[in-house]
C-alpha cells in the first residue's frame, strides 16, 4: 500500500512567506481573521492556495489577537460550537467569491489544545464539524478523536514536527523551555517516528520564523522515510452553489 503523507501550514495570519509555504505544503489551514490577519491578507492566501492547487480548509480561533489565539478560555460547548460557525461563515465569505472551498476543520492555538483534553470543548468543535460536513484535525487519542468517532465525523490524525510532546501524547506547553524543536535532525526524528505512528496530516506554523526551510526540511524526512507527499483531500473548486 502506498504511503502517503499530507503536509499543512497555518497561513493567513499576516505573515510574509504564505506563498513560499503553498509552494511546499499540500494543504493550508487558513485564518479566519479573529486571531490573527486582515481581511485583504486572508484573501490573498486563499487565492494563492488556489493557484497552488491546495487543499484549503478553516483555522478559527479565539478573538483575543494581543496574545495570537495562544490564551486559554473558559467556554462551554455552545460557546465553541458558535465561535467556529460563525468564524467559518466568514472565511466562507472571502473564499466563495474566488472560487474557493472550505473542505477542512482545524481549530487554533488554545482552542485546538483545549478540545484535545476538554471533553465539553471537543463536543462543541465536533458538533460544528459535522453541520458543516467538514472532517476535523486532531491528536490521536484525544477527545476530539472519540468525539468524532461518537458523532460520525472523519477524524484526521495529526503530527507537529516542531514541538515536543509530553508522555501522555500531548504538546507540550509553549511556556515550557525546548517545547519548540529547531535542529533539523530532532524534526527528522520527529517527522519519521510521527509517521510511523499512523499520522494523515504533518502541520508546519505558518508564524514561526524560518517555516520555510522547516518545511524543506519535513518533505525531506517524509520522503526519506518513505512517504509520497499528497493531499489528505482532492482540492475542490467553489462553483459558488453553497456557502458552508
Amino acid at each position: 500500500m502506498e504511503l502517503r503523507m499530507d503536509l499543512n501550514a497555518d497561513l493567513g495570519e499576516g505573515c510574509p512567506w504564505d506563498l513560499e509555504l503553498l509552494k511546499r505544503v499540500t494543504s493550508a489551514s487558513v485564518c479566519c481573521g479573529a486571531h490573527a490577519g486582515t481581511p485583504q491578507e486572508i484573501q490573498a492566501t486563499l487565492q494563492a492556495a488556489k493557484q497552488q492547487g491546495v487543499v484549503v480548509g478553516a483555522h478559527p480561533g479565539y478573538p483575543d489577537r494581543a496574545h495570537f489565539g495562544r490564551r486559554e478560555q473558559a467556554i462551554d460547548r455552545q460557546a465553541a460550537h458558535a465561535l467556529i460557525l460563525d468564524q467559518v461563515k466568514q472565511l466562507a465569505a472571502w473564499a466563495t467569491p474566488l472560487g474557493v472551498k472550505i473542505q477542512f476543520l482545524k481549530p487554533h492555538g488554545a482552542l485546538y489544545n483545549q478540545a484535545q483534553v476538554n471533553p465539553e470543548i471537543a463536543a462543541g468543535v465536533v458538533e460544528a464539524a459535522g453541520n458543516l460536513d467538514l472532517p476535523v484535525l486532531g491528536l490521536p487519542g484525544s477527545y476530539v478523536a472519540a468525539e468524532s468517532q461518537k458523532q460520525g465525523v472523519r477524524f484526521l490524525a495529526e503530527g507537529f514536527a516542531d514541538r515536543r510532546y509530553t508522555a501522555e501524547g500531548r504538546l507540550a506547553p509553549r511556556t515550557e523551555p525546548g517545547s519548540v524543536l529547531e535542529g533539523p535532525r530532532e524534526i527528522s526524528t520527529q517527522v519519521e517516528r510521527l509517521i510511523q505512528q499512523g499520522i494523515d496530516t504533518l502541520c508546519i506554523h505558518g508564524d514561526t520564523p524560518g517555516a520555510v526551510r522547516l518545511a524543506d526540511v519535513v518533505r525531506t524526512a517524509a520522503q526519506a522515510a518513505g512517504a509520497k507527499i499528497l493531499p489528505f483531500l482532492t482540492q475542490v473548486p467553489d462553483l459558488g452553489t453553497s456557502t458552508p
